[in-house]
């Protein structure tokens, strides 16, 4: 029985291979716990399972909010979340394995030898539980498991938000102090604790601060000091940002075959003697996954390599693309193709493709050379947490501090330069000026963020790091919660656009004297120039004001909905609530359950 258990888990960690109602009775914890919780190495056997708790691949990259544009739009977007009978993310198989973990962990083995094991298990358990408050708010706080005759355990009622997010903190505090403190972008470590703690406190604080008409605001000041504190012990550890050209350092980083551990905390990785891989590279040069593409808005704010805005320029919004990108953040130029680009183990310079982009701002953020161009082979790296989110956390929870009486906290320029600035030197941009950004807001940036208002102490440079963090984390999968806990849905009601064009025409777009695009009306020109891509104005490609130009429009008639009154969470299933009446609905989710 052992063996066929421990083969079960021992696919956890290093690779992280790739779970049902509340109700759930079959749990892993059917091993006889005398049976099995005898060494250490049965304790991490058994721990390793946890870690498919972690996103996959595409959980990292395949974001799809309003960064990265498709030709079809989630329903998070257009608004048609309805509740579900079944499933709708309302799972707790993975916190039963867990809980039953930490009730018999230590049966043999010494505390004193155990507790990283169960420092790992109550890691995973304050991950789980995060997740759970992103999701549906109050959740029920199960820290034990339920036998399957406890009636009275199964029908639980949600406990308050302040309850369960309190418990949280005291399960990743215990990870961080038993931990062991070796860089390790396999394995959850003290750091790996230390970043998750630094994301939930930054996610609850401000979450508690921008939600304070809808729920108790009480704690979000301890929560965003808490952020602070995480990360400062973060930032005096081991880690710094990867630097090597200001031209490619950023694009490297991710593009590695194994996590570059200066900079990654935690990493998913793939292999092909393994034949672990995901679909990165076929994602972004194909047709098949909805033609992924930056949205106009995003490449906007994009600064200037002198570091003025881009969007202070006259005329910006009618600026082609050639121009548009010259002298900018050098981060633009490794997230999307721009005049000049080559493949990574290629000279052959390649303007955007719009057979693979519906916006014309083409991703390369990730993608690798041609060897793992075909479905399903690339095998670089994918982060979970790494310490650029960390400074991000970090100056944004300094902040918002600022803005809460009597934290007693504010940011400095210091703490500028020792996070945002870090962050910029990478690629060789000045650093942020906390007097200039407050001084003078970026007014761009402030018709993006209307909650941040000019009572904020510091609103200026609150703009200038939702920027910094937009640009830095695109395609890592953070906008949804950030629009959440900010409550800015809706920002994604708002046009999706791509490049500009003045009309039908044929254009050379990177400038090297030969067209790579032509946008014609009526039948396609019988003799097409070759090598050139021929797109109909008005299907293929749609224009704001069709031959008279305008930014591509992606999704015309496609009407965005965000209702604030509801879609700041998830819906309770109705067979949950059917099965445990004690099960409250969150506002304005109408169920038909009385």
């Amino acid at each position: 029985m052992k063996k066929h258990i421990a083969a079960l888990m021992i696919t956890g960690a290093g690779l992280f291979a790739s779970c049902s109602g509340f109700l759930d009775r079959q749990p892993l914890a059917d091993i006889a716990p005398d049976q099995f919780f005898n060494s250490e190495k049965e304790l991490e056997i058994y721990t390793n399972s946890f870690y498919s708790a972690f996103p996959s691949a595409e959980g990292v990259y395949n974001e799809d909010i309003d960064n990265v544009v498709k030709n079809s739009l989630s329903d998070l977007i257009i608004g048609r979340r309805t509740v579900p009978v079944t499933g709708g993310n309302w799972t707790w198989t993975e916190l039963r394995k867990i809980n039953y973990f930490l009730s018999n962990y230590n049966r043999t083995l010494p505390e004193a030898t155990a507790a990283k094991h169960a420092a790992v298990a109550k890691f995973f358990r304050a991950y789980f539980y995060f997740d759970k408050v992103v999701r549906f708010g109050d959740v029920p706080w199960i820290n034990e498991v339920i036998a399957q005759l406890d009636t009275a355990g199964l029908k639980r009622a949600r406990d308050p938000r302040k309850l369960v997010m309190d418990s949280v903190l005291k399960d990743i505090d215990y990870a961080i102090a038993n931990l062991p403190a070796n860089v390790d972008p396999s394995k959850v470590t003290k750091w790996t604790a230390l970043a998750l703690k630094s994301r939930l406190c930054l996610f609850e604080g401000t979450y508690r601060k921008y939600h304070h008409a809808q729920i108790d605001s009480a704690g979000a000041a301890h929560f965003l000091k808490e952020c602070v504190s995480a990360s400062e012990a973060l930032m005096a550890g081991p880690y710094s940002i990867y630097r090597t050209s200001p031209e490619k350092s950023y694009l490297e980083l991710f593009a590695s075959q194994t996590p570059i551990p200066q900079e990654i905390i935690l990493a998913r990785s793939f292999s092909n003697d393994l034949q672990i891989w995901h679909n990165l590279n076929y994602y972004t040069i194909t047709s098949s996954y909805g033609k992924p593409g930056l949205d106009k808005q995003l490449v906007n704010s994009y600064l200037m390599n002198d570091g003025t805005p881009f969007t202070d320029i006259p005329g910006y919004d009618t600026i082609t693309f050639y121009n548009e990108t010259r002298n900018r953040d050098p981060r633009l130029s490794q997230t999307v193709r721009t005049p000049g680009y080559t493949r990574i183990g290629s000279t052959n310079i390649l303007p955007p493709d719009f057979g693979a982009t519906v916006t014309g701002y083409q991703l390369i953020k990730y993608v690798t050379d041609q060897t793992s161009d075909s479905y399903n082979r690339s095998t670089n790296s994918m982060p979970i947490f790494r310490y650029a989110e960390v400074l991000l956390n970090f100056a944004e929870a300094k902040a918002e501090l600022g803005d809460i009486p009597g934290s007693q906290a504010n940011l400095t320029q210091a703490d500028l330069d020792r996070s945002i600035q870090l962050l910029r030197e990478r690629v060789g941009m000045p650093g942020m000026s906390l007097s200039a950004a407050n001084t003078t807001p970026d007014p761009y940036m402030a018709q993006q963020y209307p909650k941040v208002t000019a009572a904020h102490k510091n609103r200026g440079v609150l703009l200038e790091i939702r920027r910094e963090r937009r640009i830095e984390l695109v395609m890592e999968s953070f906008r949804w919660n950030d629009l959440l806990r900010w409550m800015e849905g809706p920002a994604m009601k708002r046009p999706f656009k791509g490049m500009y064009f003045p009309g039908p025409g044929m254009y050379d777009l990177d400038q090297n004297g030969s067209f790579d695009l032509a946008i014609y009306e009526g039948t396609k020109p019988a003799n097409p120039v070759p090598g050139v891509a021929y797109y109909k104005l008005g299907s293929e490609i749609v224009l704001e004001n069709d031959a008279a130009g305008g930014n591509v429009v992606i999704n015309r008639s496609t009407v965005k909905n965000f209702d604030e009154e509801k879609d700041y969470l998830q819906p309770i299933p109705i067979r949950e609530r059917q099965l445990n009446p004690k099960l409250s609905q969150n506002p304005k989710w109408d169920d038909g359950i009385k």
